[in-house]
């Protein structure tokens, strides 16, 4: 037996051929496009993304040594991936870290609305997410709001391709607009957000019972997959990339180092989120009766490929190798790493944060502002650890960024943990695949799948003798953001994130 799992993230798709033991047979990448039409904006064309995984597909498939009897999807999530009633996009994508309404949600923080959404669906909301960006729409594209039937993600998109069928998995759909206690929809989200006219747009609710539907004939002409083989929709892919982490216990982390870095921790219950401080996000995690309490930050390996090309390097291995080579301390620069023009989500919430290096003299040099740049978002990792007030005994890291020596070092030593490298490089799509195996029954339970199949390559134990040095360096982080703070009001009120009315 052989199967297949897509995970499609924001600039690489990847698709992985596995044999029936679990190990990578091979694997295909493409990359894709980020659409940036005016500032602060982040789009897809959604027909380039199905292009870019089919292509992958066939290539997998064409490697293969028998036809794959499987196929599971997971993809970035949040966003808004419109469709009309024949399933064909009525416009780009709009994607998560998609900043045009933030004027709006910045309104529905000074008169309360996300506090209060918050108490109900455990998630602090931001400018990407579908409700803001429907609540945008309302107002500046209306006609693109008739035109469309469906509000997909990312992973619906691509299973709504596979199969015909429009679906969203719970765990893409806890925020916005789910009561996360109860798991259904919420009826008050939907008063708050002005969206009463949008609930005709949201498609069937897939939970952890319901995940697996039959592969297309149009999807076998595209992709060369065998006709009525089971397609399973697992979860979006922080939670994916968690439970092919092997963070599928109550208490495990992880923290993801891509595109976002997103810090997440495994709980078996919502409700004592809901009175907490309204930070991070909360949602099913896809493994039964547990959920993901995460924080993901607004920008991560596109922060670093920045920070790369403001060096004059090629590539993040540049920047790393040359942080390398940086003093400990970074020589007193600083780097505050909101760069995202949509602020920042996790671990608080402002659209209007910017980033910042501070600290230069004549003596810094660009290995100094390197390690800096890096150290920033290393800090941004201990935020977000300290904001989810889990005490964890390991973290475990994965994405790209984890395939640096240099940084799962410094990981280890600005959070105080052991930190610990899946083998698997492909750790979103070995957790949809880990989810096809247990939805289809090929697996008993996701404890028993992860045990057998998740292996860890590498280890990594923090200096002690580094510490206290660390721990000032973090104090120093945490003020800097607050003398920054008012700089960003005044960048708030300059641009216009301000205000913005609801509809």
């Amino acid at each position: 037996m052989t199967s297949l799992a897509i995970d499609a993230g924001t600039t690489t798709v990847k698709v992985v051929g596995y044999g029936s033991d679990g190990c990578e047979l091979t694997v295909s990448h493409r990359s894709t496009q980020v659409l940036r039409p005016e500032p602060g904006r982040a789009e897809q064309d959604m027909d380039q993304v199905w292009d870019a995984v089919a292509s992958a597909i066939r290539e997998v498939v064409a490697a293969l040594p028998e036809p794959p009897e499987l196929v599971a999807v997971t993809g970035q999530g949040d966003g808004a991936w419109l469709v009309d009633g024949l399933g064909r996009p009525t416009g780009p994508a709009v994607l998560w870290n998609d900043g045009r309404a933030a004027g709006l949600v910045a309104g529905w923080e000074r008169d309360g609305t996300l506090e209060q959404a918050f108490r109900i669906c455990g998630s602090r909301l931001s400018t990407g997410m579908p409700n803001a960006v429907l609540a945008w729409m309302r107002e500046h594209d209306p006609d693109r709001t008739r035109r469309s039937r469906h509000l997909l993600t990312c992973g619906g998109w691509l299973f709504l391709k596979l199969t015909g069928e429009a679906a969203v998995d719970e765990s893409e759909a806890s925020a916005p607009f789910l009561d996360i206690g109860r798991r259904t929809w919420s009826d008050r989200l939907f008063e708050l957000y002005g969206l009463e006219w949008a609930r005709e747009l949201l498609p069937g609710l897939r939970d952890d019972d319901h995940r697996v539907t039959a592969l297309s004939t149009t999807a076998t002409e595209a992709t060369g997959l065998p006709t009525g083989i089971p397609v399973v929709l697992a979860p979006y892919d922080i939670c994916a990339t968690a439970i092919g982490s092997g963070a599928v216990s109550t208490g495990r982390a992880c923290t993801v180092l891509g595109t976002t870095l997103s810090t997440e921790i495994v709980s078996d219950s919502a409700g004592s989120v809901l009175t907490d401080e309204p930070v991070g996000i909360t949602v099913t995690l896809g493994v039964p009766g547990h959920y993901l309490r995460a924080f993901p930050t607004m920008s991560g390996g596109d922060m670093l490929l920045w920070g790369a090309r403001l060096l004059g390097l090629d590539s993040v291995g540049d920047l790393m190798a040359l942080a390398e080579r940086g003093s400990e301390g970074t020589a007193g620069v600083r780097f505050l790493p909101y760069v995202s023009s949509a602020g920042e989500r996790a671990p608080f919430f402002d659209p209007g944060a910017r980033g910042s290096l501070s600290g230069l003299s004549l003596d810094s040099g660009r290995e100094d502002v390197a390690r800096a740049v890096v150290e920033g978002a290393t800090m941004a990792i201990r935020d977000c650890l300290a904001a989810s007030v889990a005490t964890p005994e390991l973290l475990t890291l994965s994405g790209g960024g984890a395939r640096s020596a240099y940084w799962t070092r410094l990981i280890a030593d600005v959070v105080g943990l052991p930190v610990a490298i899946p083998a698997d490089a492909e750790t979103g799509a070995r957790g949809a695949w880990l989810t096809g195996m247990v939805a289809t029954g090929r697996e008993p339970d996701f404890a028993t799948a992860a045990a057998r199949h998740v292996r860890i390559s590498a280890t990594c134990e923090p200096d002690p003798a580094k510490g206290r040095a660390v721990d000032a360096r973090y104090v120093e982080f945490l003020r800097l953001r607050e003398l920054h703070r008012p700089i960003w009001a005044l960048g708030r009120e300059g641009s216009g994130l301000s205000g913005g009315a609801r509809t």
